[in-house]
């Protein structure tokens, strides 16, 4: 990991660019790369959907001064049939990927990532600015997590993940 962080160090000082961050670091190992970088750690990129609880890694990522940038939202096609999601989104008039998206951003720290093969969703994936959810709602949404809701986990690649909080 020295030598990773060191590089990602160099690219700081040579000016190429001006933030770096990680991906798919768990806990113990955003600690030993943030005491190894000399240039402030800006992110952890990492899975983040309703069904996996992260809370260990934002609360460690907050501690550290960074962000998390949350990628498959979707989960792989389970949030937009989802009935909690869908009555939520109903009450908003929005679809239940709105309110994963909306539900990610409204976190403190939480940079959303989406993607889409299509113009239409293109829209509807930046109109999440125009409501919020309730209190209520976020604890219901984050309800949805469950033991076995990792969906990326490469053998030999993946580290050894922080067990839900």
């Amino acid at each position: 990991m020295a030598e990773r962080i060191e590089g990602l160090n160099a690219a700081v000082e040579a000016g190429k660019v001006r933030h770096i961050g990680i991906s798919n670091f768990n806990t113990h190992q955003m600690d030993e790369a943030a005491k190894l970088s000399k240039a402030p750690l800006v992110t952890n990129q990492v899975e983040y959907h309703p069904y996996l609880d992260q809370l260990k890694v934002l609360e460690d990522a907050e501690r550290l001064g960074m962000s998390i940038t949350a990628y498959y939202a979707m989960a792989d096609g389970k949030v937009p049939k989802d009935p909690l999601l869908n009555d939520i989104g109903s009450r908003h008039g929005k679809t239940a990927a709105q309110v994963v998206l909306r539900w990610l951003i409204q976190q403190h720290g939480v940079v959303a990532l989406s993607k889409t093969s299509t113009a239409s969703r293109l829209k509807e994936n930046f109109d999440i600015f125009d409501f919020h959810l309730t209190a209520d709602e976020m604890k219901a949404i984050h309800g949805l997590a469950r033991p076995d809701g990792r969906i990326v986990n490469p053998q030999g690649l993946a580290p050894v993940w922080d067990k839900a909080a």
